[in-house]
């Protein structure tokens, strides 16, 4: 079965509601003396991948099933040694869990179902800025008993991010990251705060978009950005904004614009992902520094 999570996420739109099964007991608790959850359940592909940076292995009942896809997840290989889900209510129901992580996209009827039997849930929003993702993951550590861990991944992500950062003197330059369908995170992203810490500005803001919002090819081509970053392509599928790297009006614009690929499933979430998106944001910038050279 494929969903596309890249539509889901850049639409931001919740799931549709499907029908939900009968009340039925609420499964005992299973947590144990230490007040752990022992069966923790993410609907969410981005809490998935924070889930297992925090948790016990044997604490993971299941993830979402995005969390599998290779083009779309940054812990594929793993995802699929765990169990998974397709977020039903009774997907969920079946694995008597003791924690389900949810987002704001994740399914309503499923959310909904799950307050009725009193399973606990924790719900998540999408983080806007990286003091608010690093709050996510110490809270979802807190969650699964084990804050300590929570803690020493925020050190790695505020490590990352501090190598990623332009040394002094380095020029500022442009750049424009584009997503999936054409669209670009503006001011106030959390994408947009990762591309001022690695020395770049976000031309998205130039071309007055607020928040995320889609860029169209003549205004790109009328006001170039210094660095353009785009997804890579996939078999069978390549995306708009691959589609508009290789379009020929591109190849002929002034100013030497660089460009660049930027994978698509460090778009979408924050987290340990950062560690990643820093790093990949740091690369296109010296790329660029070192052609003009």
């Amino acid at each position: 079965m494929t969903i596309d999570r890249r539509g889901l996420l850049v639409a931001g739109l919740a799931m549709t509601a499907g029908c939900t099964p009968a009340p039925v007991a609420r499964p005992p608790s299973t947590a144990n003396t230490e007040g752990r959850p022992r069966r923790v359940v993410s609907l969410n592909p981005c809490l998935d991948v924070i889930l297992v940076q925090v948790a016990d292995r044997d604490q993971i009942a299941a993830l979402s099933h995005y969390a599998r896809e290779d083009y779309g997840s940054t812990i594929a290989p793993l995802a699929r040694t765990l169990p998974f889900t397709y977020e039903t209510a009774e997907e969920v129901i079946a694995l008597r869990p003791d924690l389900v992580l949810t987002g704001r996209h994740s399914s309503l009827a499923t959310r909904n179902a799950l307050d009725r039997l009193k399973i606990p849930a924790a719900l998540f929003g999408v983080p806007d800025t990286v003091a608010e993702s690093l709050a996510q993951v110490r809270e979802m550590a807190a969650a699964v008993g084990h804050p300590e861990r929570g803690e020493t991944l925020v050190g790695r992500i505020e490590a990352a991010l501090a190598a990623a950062a332009p040394p002094p003197g380095t020029p500022p330059l442009s750049a424009l990251v584009f997503m999936p369908g054409g669209f670009a995170s503006g001011p106030g992203t959390l994408m947009d705060e990762m591309m001022r810490r690695a020395g770049l500005i976000n031309a998205a803001g130039r071309y007055g978009l607020r928040r995320t919002m889609n860029v169209p090819l003549e205004q790109v081509i009328a006001d170039p950005p210094d660095v353009l970053l785009s997804g890579e392509p996939y078999p069978g599928a390549p995306s708009w904004a691959e589609r508009v790297m290789e379009h020929p009006a591109l190849s002929h614009l002034a100013g030497g614009m660089n460009r660049a690929t930027f994978p698509e499933r460090l778009l979408f979430c924050g987290g340990p992902v950062l560690i990643q998106t820093a790093a990949a944001l740091a690369r296109a910038r010296d790329d660029a520094l070192a052609s003009r050279r």
